[in-house]
């Protein structure tokens, strides 16, 4: 494919176009077909390919990615058959694959990245790659370009390796032309390599360049703006069973069996993605490969010694975005771990994001990560939110406007305002957990007093005073690349996101935003309330508020209905049952679920069994396939408590059940 230093493509190799014309896709995989980008436009290539698509979860429980190779793409599914059969990309030959916009959205799992690269396709062509997927890409070695470079290179020519890293800062330039981060680590340990110090001048900052400025090592100035490529000290993170395996052994591999990380103190391991996934069907055949991936992440946290937050008789502590939030992020924090929800730590005044093993190895082993200091697009909230309207709501519409023309992609999402300050922590939370849904970098919000408190009360020995000197805000006047937005909280209602039609070309996606007045009468079989976005304290008040009502009015969840609600942690666990909650959802007819990660990645209670089934669910992705085969509606948990009610989707309005 490659000499040192030009690219080229393989003669003897094809490559492969994603048309949203599954028929194109099928004849090129069986050797049918070959195209060029001459026969096709960009609007006829596949959109939005989510990683979920590229590797489903049962793929991820082969840790190996050679194993993974086998099974690329296997969750890209049309009219209910695998579009990718067993190892039909590393049998087609090809060395290059072709999309459209916004390839890799979704999840942070660098195995979407890696069933490409092991499937012997060393080029990845869009017309745009989102954040976490295109620094997979480049983490790992494996190369991308635009459709115009691929004309150049189908018609015979060598480009230097120096275009494929045009544009891009020095630190991932340096990346892309070593091969990928870990031979970038070994050269700059070496001192084969020196980075030039951004020579930015004091300037204002916004949240993002603030913390990342405070963060410097040394000799690189103490003022930041977006675009500088720095070297800064990761404050901590945390990996889970999905991920952990090959975070060990990556570091293995690349640093010795006895390898030690730079500090293990703010890091950590969580057993919550697999605690429920021996009880689903379709995965019993993988039983055993979960419970290598659990025995794995013990021997990882054992050699390493970071936070355990293994389960204890099978119960998970919670889902690792919140129970992080709840007991170690603090503000002024930059936080990385391996999923994409980690932008949830935001809600705390900390700047986070999610990223692949391969970066998290590295960072982990070295206490330190190059970066290139990302833009940022700020939402100023004013006013308060109606009755009825959540944040949900909020994130929804943004994803619906905002996220849907691209303004949010690969920004981090700041947010401040009145209308923050008025939000609870864990409503904020919501907005911060789902950013990474309208393919942003991450997120971080302004940090008051009510959010110190909601920490100090959750972290004995750890005073407010310590908290409060944390605080990172923004400075005056300082640039936003995306703009400043104002939204009006008062004048949003309840949303849902819609689930597309994937057969059809149209993305199942979250940024398919509707008033629920829109979509008509939609009759559902399942509502699901939890995950790391809906599983807080707050969003089981919301539950207990509508459920409550029905029970007053003599109301229960519809007979045709199976109402799911998961416990995002048990400290929440906890708080629902001193509430007294636990009796009203029981009289009610919903049926509880102990913490831990579940129906999201379809790895527990409250998944779709076919195609016919449709959920209205409070979780943050709708991608077709990933919480089973069904269509699957997003909505606020208020929504979904009184959807599972009315057995239809519905707008909560108080008293709605009464006469």
């Amino acid at each position: 494919m490659a000499s040192a230093r030009s690219i080229k493509l393989d003669p003897t190799k094809r490559v492969l176009f994603l048309t949203k014309n599954p028929e194109l896709i099928r004849q090129q995989l069986r050797g049918e077909l070959s195209l060029k980008m001459s026969d096709l436009k960009v609007e006829d290539l596949l959109d939005n390919i989510n990683t979920d698509a590229m590797t489903p979860a049962w793929v991820c429980f082969d840790w190996d990615p050679e194993e993974i190779a086998h099974n690329a793409y296997a969750g890209l599914i049309v009219e209910g058959k695998r579009l990718f059969e067993k190892d039909a990309l590393a049998k087609g030959g090809f060395s290059a694959i072709v999309s459209g916009y916004q390839k890799g959205v979704g999840s942070s799992r660098e195995t979407a990245a890696q069933c490409e690269a092991y499937s012997g396709v060393h080029l990845a062509v869009a017309a745009s790659f989102a954040p976490i997927h295109a620094r997979n890409n480049i983490n790992i070695g494996q190369l991308m370009c635009d459709h115009q470079m691929l004309v150049r290179l189908e018609r015979g020519e060598a480009i230097d390796i120096s275009e494929f890293s045009q544009g891009h800062d020095q630190v991932t330039k340096l990346i892309i032309e070593s091969g990928g981060l870990f031979k970038f680590c070994e050269r700059f340990d070496k001192k084969e390599i020196h980075l030039d110090s951004p020579a930015t001048p004091k300037r204002a900052m916004n949240l993002t360049e603030k913390i990342l400025a405070n963060k410097l090592l040394p000799g690189q100035g103490e003022y930041l703006k977006a675009g500088d490529a720095v070297m800064v000290k990761v404050d901590g993170g945390y990996s889970h069973e999905f991920t952990s395996a090959q975070v060990h052994h990556f570091l293995r591999s690349e640093y010795g069996e006895d390898y030690k990380l730079a500090d293990a103190s703010k890091f950590a391991v969580f057993e919550d993605h697999l605690i429920y996934a021996d009880g689903v069907a379709k995965f019993a055949p993988f039983a055993a490969k979960i419970e290598t991936l659990r025995q794995m992440q013990r021997e990882y946290q054992a050699h390493t010694g970071v936070r355990d937050y293994s389960a204890v008789d099978k119960i998970s502590p919670g889902i690792c975005h919140q129970v992080a939030r709840e007991q170690f992020i603090e503000p002024g924090d930059f936080i990385q771990a391996t999923d994409s929800h980690t932008c949830m730590g935001g809600a705390n005044g900390a700047l986070a994001w999610g990223v692949g093993a391969t970066e998290y190895a590295a960072l982990a082993f070295w206490g330190m990560t190059p970066l290139n200091v990302p833009e940022s697009i700020r939402f100023e909230l004013t006013g308060k939110l109606r009755d009825g309207v959540t944040a949900k709501d909020v994130i929804l519409h943004i994803l619906d406007t905002y996220a849907k023309r691209e303004e949010t992609l690969d920004r981090v999402m700041e947010f401040g305002g009145e209308g923050l300050f008025a939000m609870s922590p864990d409503e904020r939370a919501t907005l911060a957990n789902m950013a990474t849904e309208c393919t942003a970098r991450g997120c971080v919000c302004e940090c008051d007093e009510r959010m110190v408190q909601w920490m100090v009360e959750r972290r004995p020995g750890v005073s407010a005073e310590e908290l409060r000197a944390k605080i990172v805000s923004p400075d005056a006047g300082a640039h936003h690349e995306g703009g400043v937005h104002q939204i009006d909280l008062s004048k949003l209602s309840p949303m849902v996101a819609t689930p597309g039609d994937p057969d059809k070309g149209i993305a199942s996606d979250p940024k398919n935003g509707a008033s629920i007045d829109e979509i008509g009468d939609v009759r559902i079989d399942i509502a699901y309330g939890g995950s790391c976005t809906a599983g807080k304290c707050d969003d089981i008040d919301f539950y207990a508020r509508v459920m409550s009502e029905a029970d007053k009015a003599g109301k229960k969840v519809a007979d045709h209905v199976g109402f799911y609600l998961q416990f995002g942690s048990k400290e929440v666990a906890d708080y629902a049952r001193a509430k007294g909650y636990l009796e009203i959802f029981e009289r009610t007819g919903v049926k509880i679920i102990s913490p831990g990660c579940g129906a999201c990645i379809g790895c527990g209670p409250g998944v779709s069994t076919d195609e016919q089934q449709v959920t209205v669910s409070a979780i943050n992705r709708n991608y077709k396939g990933r919480s089973g085969p069904g269509n699957l509606y997003l909505a606020s948990p208020l929504t979904v408590a009184a959807s599972a009610v009315a057995g239809k989707i519905v707008e909560y309005r108080s008293g709605m059940f009464q006469g």
